[in-house]
């Protein structure tokens, strides 16, 4: 045998997937089949976030455990709530958290790949960078990557490091990672907040390419509102972090 240490490994059964789930009631069951195959999830928990339809009974048939917020909450306090779910039921024991969008269907299993580099102990939180997304016309989906860029330079700015992707919501991490970053930004915010937190603190980011499909943003006045909102709260939660990218002077 090699002399060199090797980093512990998780054993296989302690990966726990959170789902936060709004008005998901025909896409949620695909996405809890899909996410029980992945190798080493053995808990799946759904937070239905104050739905209007019949997300919660469709992911209990399929298997997860669901958790209810009466009314809308936001996609941070439902991780919260679900990370919570996760460690009444752990005990002493800290699982890995797996964090996924409810609309992935059947495309889940392809988030695999995240865990891995996280229960091997080379990384403390993944993130997936996904194939270029495309509409049910074909077309291809995506805005004009102003959102994109604010993330990513506020980012860059607070951690020396500039993701690729910076709104991803797939990730996974370990649960002190998850406990370090708490209280989570609330709104759209999140993802960015998340990677300047555990940056700045030292933990270790990767991204990780995955084949998965989520439903994608139109470019209808829904869509742009959308990206509006998305920008405002990106803003906010590099603002509070003192994380704003400084304007450079034109050349």
């Amino acid at each position: 045998m090699s002399g060199t240490e090797l980093p512990p490994v998780e054993p296989v059964g302690a990966v726990a997937c959170v789902i936060p789930a709004k008005d998901e009631a025909e896409r949620i069951a695909a996405t809890v089949a899909a996410v029980q195959k992945i190798a080493g999830v053995d808990l799946v928990v759904v937070v239905d976030d104050g739905s209007t339809d019949g997300t919660s009974a469709a992911a209990e048939q399929a298997g997860a455990i669901v958790v209810r917020h009466e009314r809308n909450r936001g996609k941070a306090a439902a991780m919260e709530t679900g990370a919570a779910a996760v460690a009444e039921r752990d005990g002493a024991r800290a699982r890995t958290l797996l964090f996924l969008d409810a609309d992935l269907t059947d495309s889940a299993t392809g988030a695999e790949p995240l865990i891995e580099p996280v229960v091997a102990g080379r990384a403390d939180m993944t993130i997936g960078t996904l194939p270029a997304q495309v509409r049910a016309d074909g077309s291809k989906a995506g805005g004009h990557g102003f959102v994109v860029r604010l993330a990513r330079s506020g980012i860059e700015q607070a951690t020396g490091w500039a993701p690729e992707q910076p709104l991803s919501g797939q990730r996974c991490m370990t649960r002190t990672a998850f406990e370090a970053a708490l209280p989570l930004a609330s709104g759209f915010g999140v993802e960015t907040a998340l990677s300047v937190d555990l940056g700045r603190k030292g933990f270790r980011i990767i991204e990780v390419p995955i084949e998965v499909r989520h439903r994608a943003t139109g470019t209808d006045w829904r869509g742009q509102l959308h990206r509006a909102r998305q920008f405002l709260h990106v803003r906010r939660a590099l603002a509070a972090r003192r994380a704003l990218p400084s304007r450079k002077p034109p050349q």
